[in-house]
């Protein structure tokens, strides 16, 4: 799990300008929801960054979500993103 989470770190600050990001994990909170999955991971990222803070919220999430496309069709059920 840990070497994911330094993948997708990887892959955000590869094409995105960030200073810095936490992964949290979420996903022991959500046993038991109905389409719980161990294999897909509940996120909340939290990403210090002067450029996505410079441009609307929207396209900021916009573009995070672009990034992580595909894993959001394999790897990501739920996704929050905090941008300080």
């Amino acid at each position: 799990m840990k070497n994911y989470f330094e993948e997708l770190e990887k892959k955000i600050k590869k094409k995105i300008k960030i200073e810095g990001i936490i992964i949290v994990d979420n996903s022991d909170k959500h046993k038991g929801h109905k389409f719980f999955s161990r294999e897909k991971f509940h996120l909340h990222l939290k990403i210090r960054s002067i450029h996505l803070k410079s441009i609307p919220k929207l396209n900021a999430h916009k573009l995070i979500m672009s990034v992580l496309k595909e894993d959001l069709k394999t790897k990501i059920h739920a996704l929050e993103i905090t941008i300080e």
